[in-house]
């Protein structure tokens, strides 16, 4: 008989930081704003993804921006020249945000009258993924240049989306191993319900149907007394 006692820390820690999450979502919901979890690896995008979005939403939509990361503000810095209201969270060495960090960044941050709130979480293609910011919506970006496997070798973060954009699209013509039906298979092998958007935040290929995806989404979440 063991003479010690074993606590499974991880798993009391993700139960703790889901419930919270289901709280944060219950806030959001009371003030209808929209808050997006956008994840990625880092250099995949997504604050140049997040530059031409904001373009084509800031007419229609009050917006703001919280940036995550490790250290810096480089990414702030450039989002907020956007003209959206913007603030930088430091994680203090962690490569992801959870619950209680993103209501943090709200607290400060000022929420209540903006109709869309993008966290861009920090680059990692692993970390975040494990932990529910409380977002109503999750989006990823893979890009083309990291290459078609990924949804076989990093599958949380694939999971765990309800829309993957595949950004880069226009260095398909260098990249020509990355194949769109492959990936877009391998996608939907891990996650049948993800949305997989084929984009280049460069040309502004695709935001079309990004742009309406995530208009129809904000105005089903703004109508419904449902929470997402």
């Amino acid at each position: 008989m063991s003479k010690f006692k074993i606590i499974d820390v991880k798993r009391s820690i993700f139960e703790d930081n889901d419930a919270d999450a289901a709280r944060l979502r219950e806030e959001l919901k009371e003030e209808n704003t929209f808050l997006l979890n956008l994840m990625s690896s880092p250099g995949a995008g997504k604050t140049t993804t997040l530059k031409r979005t904001i373009a084509l939403l800031k007419d229609d939509l009050k917006i703001g921006v919280m940036e995550a990361d490790i250290d810096s503000d480089v990414d702030a810095q450039t989002i907020s020249e956007t003209g959206v209201r913007t603030i930088q969270i430091h994680t203090g060495g962690m490569c992801h945000l959870d619950a209680d960090m993103t209501r943090q960044g709200i607290r400060e941050f000022g929420t209540k009258d903006l109709d869309l709130v993008v966290l861009e979480n920090v680059g990692n293609l692993v970390c975040p993924a494990e932990f529910d910011t409380g977002s109503t919506k999750n989006v990823m970006i893979l890009s083309v240049p990291e290459g078609d496997d990924k949804p076989l070798k990093y599958p949380l973060m694939f999971s765990v989306s309800d829309v993957v954009l595949i950004n880069k699209c226009d260095t398909l013509s260098v990249f020509d191993d990355f194949d769109k039906q492959r990936v877009k298979e391998r996608i939907l092998a891990v996650n049948p319900d993800a949305v997989v958007i084929f984009i280049s935040a460069k040309t502004g290929e695709g935001f079309e149907e990004w742009i309406e995806w995530l208009k129809s989404s904000i105005n089903k979440y703004q109508n419904s007394k449902e929470i997402e």
